[in-house]
């Protein structure tokens, strides 16, 4: 009997030491889930946002696009990927180095574009519903033209006036143009706005005045503010020009004609927040846009639409330094006071087919943008 107590009583010793050794394990029932496994450092890498590698050495970095190592200070090194690409290689250009965490066009991926219903575009654009939908009022314009036939003809120099664009006559088509306007504002993350916004902190309402512009700014004509209220006043309603936007791998958001275009039809006002030009020295928005060139240079103002504005915001620059380019111009950038406020239009420089696309010349009066290298 004693070596069956001896061996049973190192049995016991022996589990013993095993439970304190080991976890102990736990009874699983059914109802309970099974244990959760851990994820590897793989896993976690392939689905987060992106990872920040550091290679310690980037002499070696060469360009994606034109394999070249030169011009090492334009080279962007992309956070996900850690690719180089020069930023006059990229498509759209770069003009200034991001500020923050920047990501290549492969690792960025194209942002899922949001598909508005009718109510939703509605909502978007806040439009107005017109109690005589049907019922077609006189514009100024066809007011003008009735008076003009009851006077002799008086040969004088003529001068060329604003023309409001027509909207396309289907509703379900000018919903389509909007719902593409919507679309592109939602992937930038932006608000649609139809007026200059003025926000504490940056440039307020009361530095807009035509007044403290240098060499003087051309007034808007009687004629051509009734035009500019009838846009307004349609695209309130709904009525918008005929336009959408797509998106191209080469140059981005971009705006075509949905129907023929008029000369100097007008397109559309600059939007965005304003704010002084002092502000705005080292930021990187692509889109901002003179608003004031004041005598005194603290005064000067800018348009940015980098928070909220309207289809200019899509309207590419062209290259104004090659002949081939200059012929893309369709349109103009023209600053106007009206009502003592610096206004700024998009206007028609000549027909414009259907399916072509927008292009201004984004220097405008100061030719200061560097858009040779624009394509």
């Amino acid at each position: 009997m004693a070596p069956a107590t001896s061996s049973s009583a190192e049995a016991r010793r022996l589990i013993g030491s095993r439970r304190r050794t080991e976890a102990p394990r736990r009874m699983l029932s059914m109802s309970s889930p099974p244990p959760k496994k851990v994820k590897s450092m793989v896993e976690i890498l392939a689905n987060a946002r992106y990872a920040v590698l550091d290679r310690g050495d980037y002499s070696d970095v060469r360009c994606e696009q034109c394999g070249s190592g030169e011009l090492a200070d334009e080279l962007l090194l992309c956070d996900k990927c850690d690719k180089g690409f020069h930023m006059k290689c990229l498509r759209p250009i770069v003009a200034r180095v991001p500020i923050g965490s920047w990501l290549c066009h492969k690792c960025s991926g194209q942002r899922r574009v949001r598909s508005f219903s009718q109510k939703k575009i509605i909502d978007f654009f806040k439009l107005q519903k017109c109690k005589e939908a049907k019922q077609k009022c006189d514009s100024p314009q066809d007011t003008r033209k009735r008076r003009r036939r009851s006077t002799s003809l008086v040969l004088q120099k003529k001068r060329r006036r604003l023309l409001p664009f027509v909207p396309s006559e289907d509703p379900s088509q000018r919903l389509r143009q909007m719902g593409t306007l919507a679309s592109a504002l939602t992937a930038l993350q932006m608000e649609f706005s139809d007026d200059l916004t003025y926000i504490p902190g940056m440039a307020p309402r009361s530095a807009n005045q035509a007044k403290y512009e240098n060499g003087g700014m051309q007034v808007l004509s009687k004629e051509d503010t009734e035009t500019l209220e009838q846009c307004r006043a349609m695209c309130k309603r709904g009525e918008c020009p005929p336009l959408v936007v797509v998106y191209d791998s080469c140059e981005g958001f971009t705006v075509e004609a949905d129907s023929q275009i008029k000369d100097m039809t007008f397109i559309a006002e600059y939007i965005g927040d304003v704010d002084f030009i002092k502000n705005r020295e080292h930021d990187d928005c692509d889109s901002m846009m003179t608003l004031l060139l004041a005598t005194d240079p603290s005064k000067s103002l800018v348009i940015c639409p980098d928070k909220r504005g309207n289809i200019a915001r899509f309207i590419n620059g062209i290259n104004n330094h090659t002949p081939d380019s200059k012929k893309k111009q369709n349109c103009k950038c023209v600053r106007y006071d009206v009502n003592g406020e610096c206004r700024v239009f998009l206007v028609a420089t000549r027909d414009i087919a259907k399916g072509e696309r927008l292009y201004y010349d984004y220097n405008g009066y100061e030719h200061e943008y560097p858009t040779h290298h624009f394509v």
